[in-house]
């Protein structure tokens, strides 16, 4: 990849807004979250992503992909089985390793911009 292959843009995220993205409901292990997201970018052979994405109250598991995010807003523990606990809110940079299962509990509605790897 690289910086030719799309266009600059700034986004205020904190403003931005998301499309509903359904849970699966195998995922939602209490509560009653609620996903929401935007892709700002997709490298062309689809292995590059950058966006917005935002849960709000609950706990559901995940299986990540390689992901670094911001947290711009709320609060949430994530557990990675077999590693740390996360606590993590406004301006905390997380990095996820692909294949980390994890157990978010959103304490807060969330929103973080995100760029993973696939």
């Amino acid at each position: 990849m690289t910086t030719r292959d799309h266009p600059s843009f700034a986004v205020h995220i904190p403003d931005a807004e998301l499309e509903p993205e359904p849970l699966d409901p195998e995922q939602i292990v209490s509560g009653n979250p609620e996903v929401t997201g935007k892709v700002l970018w997709e490298s062309a052979d689809g292995k590059q992503v950058r966006g917005i994405w935002q849960i709000t109250p609950g706990v559901v598991t995940d299986t990540e992909a390689d992901e670094l995010f911001v947290v711009v807003s709320g609060r949430a523990t994530v557990a990675v089985e077999g590693g740390a606990t996360l606590e993590i809110g406004p301006g905390d940079a997380c990095v996820l390793r692909e294949g980390d299962r994890t157990t978010w509990t959103v304490h807060e509605t969330l929103r973080k911009a995100y760029h993973i790897s696939l």
